[in-house]
C-alpha cells in the first residue's frame, strides 16, 4: 500500500503529527509512507523516522498554479490513499483530480465534499489534545481497511544520538564560557505569529524568580526575524549568565534543544519540538478557547510538562495576568530542584 499524509501548516502542527505517523508505521510496517509538507518543516520531516519520502507543497504565484503543480506532483506517484490531517481547498480537489481512490478527512469545512471518506471531528472545541485528533483520523483509516491498530509508541517521539546531543552540549558550553555543570535554561520568546505570548519584561521577570541549587544558565533561542526580540531579552537579563542562540535552521535547533535541561516559550512550534524530544517544557497559553493547553498539549510525558494560563477573567489575548512568581516556583520546583 502506498499512502500520503498531508499536514502542510506551521511546524507547531505538523510535530503533533509524529505519534499518528508512527502509529501509521507500526500498523502497517510494509507501506510506502509519504508525507506533503511545506518547505518550512521539510528539516523537521526528513528527521521523522517513519516516513519514505516527502512531497512538498507547490509555492506558485498563483492559487491555480498551487493546485496545477500538486495535482502534476500526485498523480504520477499512484497512491492507493489519503489522509489528510488538516484540509484546504487545494488540497482536497487536486487529491481528486490525482485520482487517489481513498480521501479521508476530517468533516469540516467546505473542503469535506471532495473526500470520499469522513471523520466527523470538532477540534475547536478542544476536547482532546490535537495530537489525539490526528491518531484518531488514521485509527479511521485502519478500521476501513480491516487492520488492526498497533500500540502507541511512546515517547520521546524525536531522538538524537546520546553521543551526539552530549558532545554539541559540550562544545555549546565550551564556544559560550558556561559552566558545565550549570542548568541550561532555554527562553524562546518569539511566537511565529501563533499565540499570544508573554512580553519580554516577564519572560525577564520569570528568569529574576527562577532558583536552584546549582547555577543557572539561560540560553535566549532567536529564530528568524527574532534578533531584536532576542537582544531586547538579552539586555533585560542583566547580569545573569545568559547566551543567545542563533542555530542553523530549524533541524539544527531541535539538536540544541535537544541539550537543553529546560524549555520555556508560549504555544509555538519550537515548544512542540522540545517536547517531541521529551525535553521538560514550561508553556505559556492564552485564555482563547482554540489555543487550550489541552488542546495543544505537548507530546512529552506528563511529569515533564508544566503549563500556565491567565487568570480566569482575563481576555483571550491578554497575558498580563499570569502570575510569574507561582509560575517560577512550580518551574523551580518540578525542573530545577534535581
Amino acid at each position: 500500500m502506498k499512502l500520503l499524509v498531508v499536514r502542510n501548516d506551521k511546524l507547531g502542527d505538523f510535530m503533533l503529527t509524529w505519534p499518528a505517523l508512527a502509529l501509521l508505521r507500526a500498523s502497517l510496517p510494509q507501506a510506502e509512507l509519504h508525507l506533503l509538507v511545506r518547505e518550512y518543516t521539510r528539516p523537521m520531516a526528513e528527521l521523522c523516522p517513519w516516513v519514505d519520502d516527502i512531497v512538498l507543497m507547490p509555492e506558485e504565484d498563483s492559487r491555480f498554479g498551487n493546485w496545477r503543480a500538486l495535482v502534476q506532483c500526485l498523480r504520477p506517484r499512484g497512491y492507493d490513499a489519503v489522509i489528510t490531517l488538516f484540509s484546504t481547498g487545494t488540497v482536497a480537489t487536486a487529491c481528486l483530480a490525482a485520482n487517489i481512490p481513498y480521501r479521508l478527512a476530517p468533516a469540516t469545512k467546505a473542503a469535506q465534499v471532495f473526500y470520499n471518506r469522513r471523520l466527523k471531528q470538532r477540534r475547536s472545541r478542544s476536547e482532546k489534545p490535537e495530537w489525539e485528533y490526528n491518531v484518531d483520523l488514521v485509527g479511521k483509516f485502519l478500521a476501513d481497511h480491516g487492520i488492526t491498530a498497533a500500540a502507541l509508541p511512546k515517547t520521546p517521539y524525536l531522538q538524537f544520538p546520546h553521543a551526539v546531543t552530549t558532545a554539541l552540549r559540550q562544545q555549546f558550553c565550551h564556544d559560550h564560557g558556561i559552566d558545565q555543570q550549570a542548568q541550561l535554561v532555554l527562553i524562546h520568546p518569539g511566537s511565529g505569529g501563533s499565540a499570544s505570548n508573554l512580553s519580554l519584561e516577564q519572560y525577564a521577570s520569570l528568569a529574576a524568580a527562577l532558583h536552584s541549587a546549582r547555577p543557572l544558565h539561560f540560553v535566549i533561542g532567536c529564530g528568524p526575524g527574532e534578533d531584536f526580540k532576542a537582544e531586547t531579552l538579552a539586555a533585560l537579563l542583566e547580569t545573569r549568565p545568559h547566551t543567545i542562540l542563533r542555530a542553523g535552521g530549524i533541524a539544527d535547533y531541535a539538536r540544541h534543544i535537544a541539550c537543553m535541561d529546560l524549555f520555556i516559550s508560549g504555544s509555538t512550534g519550537p515548544l512542540h519540538v522540545a517536547g517531541a524530544l521529551d525535553v521538560p517544557t514550561a508553556a505559556f497559553y492564552p485564555r482563547r478557547r482554540s489555543a487550550t493547553p489541552l488542546r495543544w498539549q505537548t507530546l512529552n510525558s506528563p511529569q515533564r510538562r508544566l503549563t500556565f494560563t491567565p487568570e480566569i477573567t482575563a481576555g483571550e489575548s491578554d497575558m498580563s495576568g499570569v502570575k510569574l512568581e507561582a509560575a517560577a516556583q512550580a518551574i523551580s520546583e518540578q525542573f530545577l530542584g534535581r
